[in-house]
């Protein structure tokens, strides 16, 4: 799929041609009436080449599935247009809701255009513009929390793409203690938590094979490999993530298990808007008591403590005193004369 920003004025100027029943666009035409739009607005040319890939991709049925025929003349030669006179790859017959809804989630695309990596991001949405006539609305509606400024972003697309194409890679990884080391990861899964994207897949050792979680923000950088690709034959990312909160799969707690928390009246609420876990359930509504199914990890641990004064730990005992150690930990630090 071709992804330069010229693509889409190219497929416009194309589009105009295979419509046109009263000329023959022959592919050196295409390429004249395609070179001189592209140098009036842009002061740039394509190649032949360019032009019949254009023409691959707007036939393809999962881009534009164009109608376009080459129709023989004079010997070898041969002139391009649609087979249906009344096709063009920009029209549509959206409602006015859809158009709305398209229009809203422009808008939403739109915030993260600009941010590395994600030059594909600005084709699709200017498609969408062209395609279907639609454009966001000028007014900034709508906000995200994406950190546009945190490392890593930059590979976000490109380590998606070589988990698509199954292209394993080469990663230069600096470790939480700054410690850095080549690895060869087999990219299976892309995880988004706490504003953070992860990468997850099989990363080669001395030993053998192991899973591994590395987040995009402590690659320095990658290339790919030319080894064969291992492929995911084990990891179902749904189930995989199903008993935890966010990212991390403790190897000390295989098996989900019943953790209690009990809120204060003001937090309450808050926990039933915004369940910490999908298994969350109240259990004592009048003491604001929840039930979470899940396998304790360090996220979960960070969840509690975000919440402070107003959760207290009920179940399971473990985890309750390990709470309470910690918060014994940490008084010491603002009153240490208090024994």
């Amino acid at each position: 799929m071709p992804t330069n920003k010229n693509a889409l004025l190219r497929y416009q100027i194309l589009d105009r041609c295979f419509s046109d029943f009263t000329h023959r666009f022959f592919i050196d035409d295409l390429l004249h009436k395609v070179n001189g739009a592209l140098s009036d607005l842009c002061g740039t040319a394509i190649s032949v080449r360019q032009i019949r890939e254009d023409i691959r991709y707007m036939k393809d049925r999962m881009a534009y599935n164009a109608p376009i025929v080459a129709v023989p003349y004079e010997g070898k030669k041969c002139y391009y247009r649609y087979s249906d006179p009344g096709f063009s790859i920009f029209n549509t017959d959206l409602s006015n809701e859809e158009t709305q809804k398209l229009r809203s989630t422009i808008e939403m695309l739109g915030r993260f255009r600009g941010i590395p990596g994600n030059g594909w991001l600005e084709e699709v949405i200017s498609h969408l513009e062209i395609r279907f006539g639609v454009k966001p609305n000028k007014e900034h509606l709508v906000s995200f929390g994406q950190n546009e400024n945190l490392k890593g972003l930059e590979f976000l697309s490109e380590l998606i793409d070589c988990a698509i194409r199954h292209q394993p890679i080469r990663v230069l990884y600096r470790s939480f203690y700054h410690v850095e080391y080549n690895t060869v990861v087999h990219p299976y899964h892309l995880k988004q938590y706490n504003n953070r994207w992860f990468l997850l897949g099989l990363e080669e050792t001395d030993k053998g094979t192991r899973f591994t979680n590395k987040a995009l923000d402590r690659i320095v950088k990658f290339s790919c490999v030319d080894v064969p690709f291992i492929e995911n034959k084990e990891y179902d990312f749904n189930a995989y993530y199903k008993d935890v909160v966010g990212v991390t799969v403790p190897k000390d707690h295989p098996q989900p298990e019943d953790v209690e928390l009990k809120f204060d009246e003001a937090r309450f609420p808050y926990i039933l808007s915004k369940p910490i876990h999908p298994s969350q359930e109240v259990i004592d509504e009048e003491h604001h008591i929840i039930r979470l199914h899940v396998r304790p990890n360090k996220e979960l641990e960070s969840q509690i403590f975000f919440f402070g004064p107003q959760v207290e730990v009920l179940k399971p005992a473990w985890l309750r005193q390990q709470i309470a150690d910690k918060i014994a930990e940490n008084y010491k630090k603002y009153f240490p004369c208090a024994e």
